[in-house]
């Protein structure tokens, strides 16, 4: 058993004999990046990045199965999980944000050459830093996403407006307009949300970190979402099919996507594979399809933990 506090609460986990875990903070300007570090702090971690509005939960299931020497850290993006959110008059732009908030962290640690594993958004960043830093990557493992989400320019113009004037209410809400909800509302909540992707019990797992309760001074009973609201409409910053495959071309890494099916229905699922195409031009590249969900890695870490060791101890 280890037991720590998190939001302030006291968390007790049940890990496997061997697995340790430790709360972290990385300074930022804005505040604080937190963050999970798995397994030996005497050895560079992997950086492991969550999807959008999920948090560094989301790899609780899966990485106490990997080997005990397996150094990972886990961390929250800004705005969502225990992060600092960006200060008022700010937006993010998450795949362009993440990929500085993760040149912040390697210069911070004075890293030389990572690996990142990612989910979703979190594999996206994985791709975008080993397109960018194609010389400082060793390796990325991005679970069921190729890169950042890729939108038909007609969709991305059509939204813009929208956003900008979503971002703005996000940004002024006054504390009578943030919704508080009893703990089964709130699990409720999100097993919606999530739409099977993950089941009730994980939904728990990931709000560990994704809701606190109300504070005093709200007058009110019950808990709030932890992460900025401002990221439901963080969806300016796309990119084109285009842009993508220049970024593809880039990535020099050892590289394994796990692409879950039915997984994730994506806009346009051969813009994902037509990705994979292209880093296989460079890159030494291995795709994995496994039956799951989109949140395979926390809904059914089984299925997928033998892949990446066996990536991991080849590389």
């Amino acid at each position: 058993m280890a037991e720590g506090k998190v939001n302030g609460h006291k968390i007790v986990e049940d890990l496997p004999p061997g697995v340790k875990v430790e709360e972290i903070e990385i300074p930022v300007p804005w505040g604080h990046v937190a963050g999970r570090w798995w397994g030996p702090r005497d050895k560079q971690p992997i950086i492991a990045i969550h999807g959008w509005q999920d948090n560094a939960g989301t790899y609780d299931n899966l990485i106490p199965l990997l080997p005990v020497t397996t150094s990972v850290l886990c961390i929250d993006l800004p705005g969502h999980g225990l992060s600092s959110h960006y200060p008022t008059g700010m937006i993010y732009y998450i795949f362009w944000d993440g990929l500085v908030l993760l040149r912040r962290i390697v210069k911070h640690f004075g890293w030389r050459k990572i690996s990142l594993m990612g989910h979703s958004l979190g594999g996206a960043l994985s791709f975008m830093y080993a397109a960018s830093y194609p010389e400082e990557t060793e390796q990325i493992i991005c679970i069921d996403i190729a890169s950042p989400a890729v939108r038909e320019p007609s969709s991305m113009v059509k939204t813009t407006g929208w956003g900008v004037d979503k971002m703005l209410e996000y940004e002024n809400l006054s504390d009578d307009k943030i919704p508080s909800y009893s703990y089964d509302e709130m699990i409720d909540i999100v097993v919606d949300a999530y739409k099977g992707s993950i089941s009730r019990e994980n939904s728990e797992t990931l709000m560990k970190r994704g809701m606190c309760p109300v504070p005093a001074h709200m007058k009110k009973k019950g808990y709030l979402f932890k992460r900025d609201p401002r990221l439901k409409v963080s969806g300016l910053g796309m990119m084109s099919i285009e842009t993508a495959l220049e970024y593809a071309s880039k990535v020099r890494c050892k590289v394994l996507n796990i692409r879950a099916l039915p997984g994730q229905r994506w806009e346009r699922v051969d813009y994902y594979l037509d990705v994979i195409e292209k880093m296989k031009e460079r890159a030494d590249v291995r795709l994995v399809e496994v039956e799951g969900t989109h949140h395979i890695h926390l809904n059914d870490p089984k299925a997928i933990v033998d892949i990446i060791e066996d990536f991991l101890e080849e590389y």
